[in-house]
């Protein structure tokens, strides 16, 4: 049990404060489960807004997707708080494991946007740069892949 606010032991059963139960370890892996879940739906819609944006090349339709994802990703990992019952009770590790996760998701987010606008300005300005969407899809999960090594 943490004391909040370094007050006293007496004061330390008060539901005011931390509880780290038996149940945190569970709740922490129901929590990974979700990320996990949610951040492969995000990669799949990543990789189809990729797909779009290289046949249709519409700059547009990328800005509203990935705002979309970005809310779907925030309100799935609140509402995986709320059905565990954490909201009452704040448990240190569940809060930790959502922000870094959430943290995670919108840095991919934002760095796939930026490669994928750029790709799409540099064959609007006819630069002849041919680049297939497979070796865009490759330097796209390059670019996670190292910013997820750096976290």
């Amino acid at each position: 049990m943490y004391c909040f606010l370094q007050e006293t032991q007496e004061n330390c059963n008060s539901q005011r404060f931390f509880n780290v139960s038996s149940q945190s370890s569970r709740n922490i892996k129901v929590v990974v489960v979700v990320v996990v879940v949610v951040v492969v739906v995000v990669v799949v819609v990543v990789v189809v807004v990729v797909v779009v944006v290289v046949v249709v090349e519409v700059v547009v339709v990328v800005v509203i997707v990935v705002v979309v994802v970005v809310v779907v990703v925030v309100v799935e990992v609140v509402v995986a708080v709320i059905k565990l019952g954490v909201v009452v009770r704040v448990e240190v590790e569940v809060v930790v494991v959502v922000v870094v996760v959430v943290v995670v998701v919108v840095v991919v987010v934002v760095v796939v946007v930026v490669v994928v606008v750029v790709v799409v300005v540099v064959v609007e300005l006819g630069v002849v740069i041919r680049v297939t969407v497979i070796t865009q899809i490759i330097i796209i999960v390059v670019a996670g892949g190292v910013l997820l090594m750096k976290q």
